[in-house]
């Protein structure tokens, strides 16, 4: 069949041939006519031994699978039939392309072998959701109660305490609800809101330091001191203290060793130089010893800007000499430190990135206003400015009174800057030197957003116990 094909294919193109010739007419004799198909039968043979050959049938085939023959007339008078040209091969869509893959990913991933996962070691449950982001922890807790009761397991404790968090978290107080706090996860940048139990007391408690994933809270009226993990909502009230001072107070905390589970103290002092230290392995106040006679008194600490700790020291700023107030947790050692703080500068507060000791404040003249950052030069006890935010955001700044409030002094900060025309959230990475907008805190099923009074940092840490 193959061979009764090519022969009708080429009479017909023969035919052609000839009726499209003008000068003379091509008369095939007998003998040629022969030695032409005996020609084209070996020219056949060998292209067929050679697989180039692609077949057709004529009878159900159009005219137009046959335009790429191409016939041409030699000087011998033999002919040379080429290939079908074959149309370049059209490219699939992207959507059609990912749609493949998809469904050929799906296909692997929907079934999980039961004879494979049945045999997974117990133990490494526990090490693969240490390290899971805090937010799909809580989700998978309602799995089985087996996950659910992992928060008081001690070797899920262990696990935990092994994997450090890149960013701290953010808990905050706002003016328009300070009996409830919001907590603001920078590597999600999403807001939460937890319901934490509210102390024995009808008190309004602020957050004024954090250690070890606990966060201090302080009441409005500075007598009651409580500690609380803003993830399991555990509440624990401190025990009175033996000093009765009802004037403000600063207030720094450190954790004993690597993790909140050795322990912890919380430092309390006052601008006559009363102070306190809690030690949470005994579960009281004690007071080491007495300030120096060298530290000016008072201290007129600077209650806006909170305690920096690093290992076992607690730094406090002072304005009146302008400086550093430093107390060793460890040896009970206090020292103090005069340092000069830039011109014109309102609103500061230490900070702290890898160990030094950083400032950042609000730099106005005339009506210029710019949020800056200083590092503290350690062999000339200078302040020295490292960076400032963006041009294009301070001129939002240019002829308004604009207060600052920091939230957080360890790497990441939260600054909090408004006006009367203005409230805004930013964060800043000191090591990076990046500055980012936080989205507005809104309280469920709430469209305004709400004014940050206070906050601090802390680094969440599920097995944290107050």
């Amino acid at each position: 069949m193959e061979g009764v094909a090519m022969l009708k294919q080429l009479i017909g193109q023969l035919q052609q041939l000839l009726d499209s010739s003008h000068s003379h007419s091509l008369i095939l004799q007998p003998s040629n006519h022969t030695l032409f198909f005996q020609q084209q039968q070996q020219q056949q043979q060998h292209q067929q031994q050679q697989t180039r050959w692609t077949s057709f049938d004529v009878e159900d085939s159009s005219v137009d699978d046959f335009c790429g023959l191409v016939v041409t007339a030699g000087k011998s008078g033999s002919f040379r039939m080429s290939e079908p040209v074959k149309s370049p091969p059209t490219k699939k869509s992207r959507r059609d392309r990912s749609r493949g893959k998809s469904s050929g990913r799906s296909c692997s991933t929907e079934v999980m072998e039961q004879e494979i996962w049945k045999d997974f070691p117990e133990d490494l449950f526990e090490a693969v959701i240490a390290r899971l982001p805090i937010a799909t922890f809580f989700r998978f807790r309602s799995v089985c109660r087996k996950w659910n009761s992992m928060l008081t397991s001690q070797s899920f404790s262990q696990y935990c305490t092994q994997v450090t968090q890149a960013n701290p978290w953010f808990y905050t107080i706002t003016h328009e609800n300070v009996n409830s706090g919001a907590m603001y996860d920078p590597s999600l940048k999403k807001w939460h809101h937890p319901t934490i139990s509210t102390p024995p007391t009808k008190l309004i408690v602020l957050p004024v330091a954090s250690a070890g994933g606990l966060v201090c809270f302080l009441d409005i009226g500075h007598r009651n001191f409580f500690v609380c993990n803003p993830l399991t909502q555990s509440f624990r009230e401190l025990p009175a203290r033996s000093v009765k001072v009802w004037s403000r107070v600063a207030v720094g905390m450190t954790i004993n060793g690597n993790s909140a589970g050795s322990g912890y103290k919380i430092l309390w002092v006052g601008c006559d130089g009363e102070y306190e230290v809690y030690d949470s392995v005994r579960n009281s106040w004690i007071r080491p010893g007495n300030m120096p006679a060298g530290m000016k008194l008072p201290l007129s600490l600077n209650f806006r800007s909170q305690a920096v700790s690093i290992d076992s020291m607690l730094y406090f700023m002072r304005s009146d000499p302008e400086g550093i107030v430093a107390y060793d947790m460890a040896t009970g050692v206090w020292k103090q430190y005069i340092i000069p703080a830039p011109l014109h500068l309102t609103d500061h507060t230490l900070a702290e990135c890898d160990g030094q000791i950083m400032l950042v404040g609000l730099l106005t003249k005339n009506a210029a206003t710019c949020v800056c950052i200083w590092e503290l030069q350690k062999m000339t006890l200078l302040w020295k400015e490292v960076d400032r935010m963006p041009n294009i955001w301070c001129l939002d700044f240019y002829g308004k009174h604009v207060r600052m409030t920091c939230l957080g002094n360890k790497g990441l900060l939260m600054l909090s800057l408004r006006s009367k025309q203005m409230n805004r959230l930013v964060t800043y990475n000191i090591a990076r030197k990046e500055w980012l907008k936080v989205p507005g805190c809104v309280v469920p099923r709430g469209r305004k957003r709400q004014w940050i009074a206070c906050g601090t940092a802390f680094h969440p840490c599920l097995t944290a116990v107050a």
